[in-house]
């Protein structure tokens, strides 16, 4: 008899403290909000670390500031308006990225190939306007090969823009290479940033592009 009442009141306290523990637990605002932070926080740590503004780019000590230039625009200069409206939209806020075009960088009385070469060196990726103009000439097709050289795995340092180009018309070198259709310009430039922005992010996280 004694151990029938020892176990009918060891019973309540038992079930009573394990639904305090689970009460507890369940309502406890600290816990959920840190498991919470920890679900949310790779997503905003993602996001924020693509953001080219971050110090992970920006900042003195990344990978960015180991090239003269973020990027190189090859063109023709039949297309020179057009790449004059790309670049003030590239070197514009947030990102104020670092452009090399040739007509206004180049040093005056410096060898033309000398510039070019020196430019794609020293620049962390390269958009080529591929256009009609960009095609018929060979001085277009040169920047080309030399970008192309520089890096000969691609690794999306190598930005291809196609503009009024049938795809049949559509350089070899480049072909197993994703192109951007600069079908509607602000879209565009936007295509244009957007994979800019991920070269960066690609600088400041892996070692500076070149191999050196």
């Amino acid at each position: 008899g004694w151990f029938r009442r020892l176990l009918h009141k060891s019973k309540p306290s038992s079930v009573e403290s394990s639904l305090n523990t689970s009460r507890s637990s369940s309502s406890s605002p600290s816990s959920s909000s840190s498991a919470e932070s920890s679900i949310s926080s790779p997503s905003t740590s993602l996001a924020r670390s693509l953001h080219p503004s971050m110090p992970d780019i920006s900042s003195s000590d990344s990978a960015r500031w180991s090239k003269t230039y973020d990027v190189c625009i090859c063109h023709s200069e039949v297309d020179l308006e057009l790449v004059e409206e790309l670049v003030s939209y590239l070197e514009g806020e947030p990102e104020s990225f670092r452009c090399f075009l040739q007509l206004r960088d180049a040093a005056p009385g410096s060898a033309v190939v000398t510039e070019l070469c020196d430019a794609v060196q020293n620049s962390h990726c390269w958009v080529m306007l591929v256009t009609p103009g960009f095609l018929s000439d060979p001085w277009c097709k040169y920047q080309m090969h030399q970008a192309l050289a520089e890096a000969p795995l691609a690794n999306g340092r190598t930005i291809p823009v196609m503009k009024d180009v049938e795809r049949k018309d559509y350089p070899k070198e480049l072909r197993n290479l994703y192109y951007i259709s600069m079908a509607r310009k602000e879209s565009s430039f936007r295509q244009i940033r957007d994979t800019v922005v991920r070269c960066e992010y690609a600088t400041g996280r892996v070692a500076p592009w070149g191999g050196d």
